[in-house]
């Protein structure tokens, strides 16, 4: 199956993309989930300014390679900014979503966040924003949409590419549920309101049959109008290039990941020397799997 390639016409879209069309994104929007992974690794407190560090750098050191970069506000964008730590080949991306935590999760819901304005960002240089959206079976789907669909039209009236990103969860109700039944049913949902790009997970997090992940990911291009691409959340790093590989045999059109290719750097004892030696050549490969799957 081909992948759904951005054309020239699709506004910002091109610039967010490689040369073969495909998308190589790089995300390092990670917040509280970042700060526990570095904790892990050490027994004094994380600080802030150690998270933003580890985001410039990996933004100096990746983006050379990336098509894209996804950047938070609350502790990186306005620094890889003012650092110029953005290769001008790679597209810049804002986080605009607020996550709220709670029931013992990072994320347990999320907000549009009114403190990331569309038009401050486009002047940084962003050409697009991201919304982390949370799928629960037993939510209204309604406040679902209807957050989507202002997100939307806060990109446009900006000039920038809105990309959403729907992750499943379980049912706060305790009802049954089927995680995959869920992504899917979130792309049926929210992946025509007019989002001009989609970020799903993996099918099976990548660790099902070659059959079961194909499956999912053309339930996933059937269901959403514009290019998609899926995230590494959840998907052992070893197995992710193998699912990129898959989607886009079945539509996608490339990635947008952050912990498969950096997440072992973390707790490094040199940060900048592991990003060129381990996450470069995983960044590079996904990269060539990528414009191979979108040649199809």
């Amino acid at each position: 199956m081909t992948s759904r390639i951005p054309t020239p016409n699709a506004i910002g879209l091109d610039r967010l993309a490689r040369p073969s069309g495909g998308f190589a994104m790089l995300a390092v929007d990670q917040r509280e989930a970042m700060r526990s992974m570095f904790a892990e690794h050490q027994s004094e407190p994380v600080t802030d300014e150690q998270l933003r560090r580890f985001k410039v750098e990996a933004a100096r050191v990746l983006t050379p390679y990336a098509s894209a970069v996804l950047v938070d506000k609350q502790f990186a964008f306005d620094a890889v900014v003012e650092e110029g730590a953005v290769d001008p080949s790679c597209g810049l991306i804002a986080a605009a979503d607020h996550f709220v935590a709670g029931n013992g999760e990072h994320v347990t819901d999320v907000e549009i966040d009114e403190a990331v304005d569309p038009a401050a960002v486009r002047d940084q240089g962003a050409v697009a924003m991201k919304l982390l959206v949370i799928h629960r079976p037993d939510q209204d789907g309604a406040l679902r949409v209807g957050m989507v669909r202002r997100f939307v039209e806060r990109c446009r009236s900006a000039g920038l590419v809105s990309i959403i990103e729907p992750v499943a969860k379980a049912p706060r109700d305790g009802r049954a549920w089927d995680w995959d039944a869920c992504v899917v049913e979130a792309a049926q949902e929210l992946g025509g309101l007019g989002a001009d790009l989609y970020k799903a997970e993996v099918p099976s997090k990548g660790q099902g049959d070659e059959a079961a992940i194909r499956r999912g990911c053309a339930a996933i291009t059937a269901a959403v109008e514009s290019p998609w691409v899926v995230l590494s959340s959840g998907v052992p790093a070893d197995l992710f290039p193998r699912a990129v590989e898959l989607a886009c045999a079945e539509g996608a059109s490339g990635f947008l990941a952050g912990r498969a290719v950096w997440a072992s750097v973390v707790g490094s004892d040199d940060v900048a020397r592991d990003l060129r030696e381990v996450s470069v050549p995983r960044l590079q490969r996904l990269g060539e799997i990528v414009d191979a799957g979108v040649a199809r």
